[in-house]
């Protein structure tokens, strides 16, 4: 079967385009933002991708298009599509047909921490020996790619509580039938098709609506968004866990979040003593040992596992360290995920300076939802540089003037780099820089680490 995908360079339709190859289909897409590391991936796997959305790159006519949740009405490509009467599904449907069929499936929800917690699930239950298949929103360092079909019964997906298509207004993660789900965290995100909170929990109760009896619900206790979703109604089993239990106890060994103790009412305590700093983590982390339990990975099989775990490509990834300069590469796109991240940063790091490079790039950040707690979220950094990306139609000024820490807007990335290798490029100073973006940022990691180089070469 020819399958064509639209929008393929997304995390998730790339990593659904490569399990459509490796089923033995032949495999198209397009997109217009082709960049790594999907677009490397997606090469790899003898995937051809077109640039753009010529209705050209559907002829000949493929047997299927799956259609990625950025496409609209409007766009020429699904046009096409619906001109000629082409088949085409969504990319939650498809993967629900096609792949999930007879899986144990592990569903990792919530409005941060998804792709990393769903990294740790995978990881735990490759050391254990069950070869299982993912579908994960980023490249986990113990694998390599984003997604792989592994061996029954075990699949482990990202469930994401974004729309499916411009056809289907559900949630994706709806399509996935759980038997075992995380949700770590519930906040307001997605204002571009979330009217409020309450929009965001009545989908994550219809998630909990197809979890069986015989499923696990895996939650940290006390988030009141998600004790409100649960009220709503839950038929499986509920385990919840925190410093204070009340089913699952976890106590930190380490500050900075390095070392922590997972204790299960009436079962032994095991230890977690890993590379990954910050609460956050702490808790992705537990989950994703709950998670594995369930699985029937024991608890100790699970912290061995995440003692090797390789952490996940663009979460606080290190790029480069350049006598002293660190340069990461974060994904942290909601004021919630920068705020942990950087405070995890800076218990690691003590009193060594962190600055914070950020462009507000989602959907939600561009319109402006959460510009009221921008300026408090990066209170952890020393000083942040606000990036202000074309076409955005409100200035980040207002948020520098409210900001507790130095702060500062620049409009060209390529400025940013020069005052940055400016002041760090000179060798004798440790610092540790954070790109948070979840886009490609103009390519300014690389062009950032060259520049520091090439500054240190001449002598600062």
């Amino acid at each position: 079967m020819h399958i064509h995908v639209l929008g393929i360079c997304g995390t998730f339709m790339g990593s659904l385009a490569q399990l459509a190859r490796a089923q033995g289909h032949r495999v198209t897409g397009s997109d217009q933002n082709v960049y790594p590391p999907m677009s490397d991936q997606l090469a790899a796997a003898g995937i051809e991708v077109m640039e753009g959305y010529d209705p050209a790159h559907l002829s000949p006519a493929p047997d299927l298009v799956v259609i990625g949740n950025a496409m609209s009405r409007g766009n020429p490509a699904v046009e096409f599509v619906l001109e000629r009467g082409l088949p085409y599904t969504s990319g939650p449907q498809w993967l629900a047909e096609e792949v999930l069929q007879g899986r144990w499936v592990v569903a990792v929800a919530g409005t941060h921490g998804k792709t990393t917690t769903s990294s740790m699930v995978a990881w735990i239950l490759e050391h254990a020996g069950l070869a299982p298949g993912y579908l994960i929103g980023g490249v986990p360092g113990n694998f390599g790619i984003s997604a792989r079909l592994g061996e029954a019964p075990f699949f482990v997906v990202e469930a994401d509580e974004y729309d499916t298509a411009f056809f289907d207004k559900r949630s994706k993660f709806v399509h996935y039938r759980p038997r075992t789900v995380i949700l770590n965290n519930l906040e307001f995100d997605h204002a571009d098709i979330f009217a409020d909170l309450a929009a965001i929990e009545t989908q994550f109760h219809h998630l909990l609506r197809i979890v069986p009896g015989t499923g696990r619900v895996i939650l940290p206790a006390g988030v009141p968004a998600l004790e409100r979703t649960l009220a709503r109604g839950c038929w499986a089993e509920v385990e919840r866990f925190g410093e204070q239990g009340p089913d699952v106890a976890v106590t930190l060994l380490s500050e900075d979040g390095s070392a922590f103790r997972v204790a299960p009412g009436g079962q032994p305590a095991v230890e977690v003593r890993w590379s990954l700093t910050g609460l956050h983590n702490v808790q992705n982390g537990v989950s994703a040992l709950l998670a594995a339990r369930h699985c029937g990975v024991p608890l100790q099989q699970g912290a061995e596992a995440l003692a090797a775990f390789a952490g996940v490509r663009r979460r606080m990834e290190l790029v480069a360290d350049i006598d002293g300069v660190q340069v990461f590469d974060d994904f942290a796109h909601h004021p919630t995920a920068i705020a942990l991240t950087l405070e995890g940063l800076r218990r690691r790091v003590g009193e060594a300076p962190v600055i914070a490079v950020i462009e507000p790039r989602s959907n939600t950040m561009r319109m402006g939802a959460h510009r009221a707690r921008l300026p408090a979220c990066v209170a952890a950094a020393d000083e942040v540089i606000w990036y202000q990306p074309p076409g955005m139609d409100w200035s980040l000024q207002d948020v520098v003037r409210a900001s507790s820490v130095p702060a500062s807007t620049a409009d060209s990335i390529e400025e940013i780099i020069t005052a940055l290798a400016a002041r760090f490029g000179g060798g004798g100073v440790a610092a540790h820089i954070v790109l948070m973006s979840n886009g490609s940022f103009g390519g300014i990691h690389g062009k950032l680490v060259q520049a520091l180089a090439a500054r240190r070469a001449e002598g600062g």
